[in-house]
């Protein structure tokens, strides 16, 4: 199950990320927003990385203008490494080398055949491990020192 949220401004790029996930038949699980209508980032990145830290779901495709906010909204949540890709090379190698569960977009930024493309090569990509491993646990101490454990 992927979890899937924006604000206003990515709604229009979620809802065409949603219909690809459908034709590939992936099942998600949508956070909001449901509509244009003005909300806040914040609260969005909230829900769907709580499903991912809970386990309902195995990562989120987050969307606002720039995907930076939404972003950094998703890296308050304990256990979330959120990335903000405008590029394939970039959402590849944060799946092979970060381990990262969220990727965030900008609907201000990209279009939808490329957002397509990221989503594919981030869902499609596993996590390498090896010396990337023991950096990922890295980050992780240093969330528990900060954010507590």
């Amino acid at each position: 199950m992927i979890a899937i949220a924006s604000d206003h401004a990515g709604y229009p790029l979620k809802e065409a990320v949603k219909a690809h996930l459908e034709e590939r038949g992936l099942p998600y699980k949508d956070f909001g927003s449901f509509n244009g209508e003005s909300c806040d980032y914040p609260m969005q990145a909230k829900a769907a990385c709580e499903a991912v830290t809970a386990g309902e779901c195995d990562k989120a495709l987050l969307f606002c203008g720039t995907g930076i906010g939404i972003s950094m909204a998703a890296n308050k949540v304990k256990g979330i490494r959120a990335a903000c890709c405008s590029d394939y090379f970039s959402a590849k190698y944060t799946r092979l080398h970060n381990d990262a569960n969220v990727l965030c977009m900008g609907a201000r930024v990209i279009g939808p055949g490329a957002a397509i493309e990221l989503v594919d090569v981030f869902l499609d990509t596993a996590f390498e491990g090896g010396r990337h491993a023991r950096r990922v646990n890295q980050i992780a101490e240093i969330e528990a020192e900060y954010c507590g454990k």
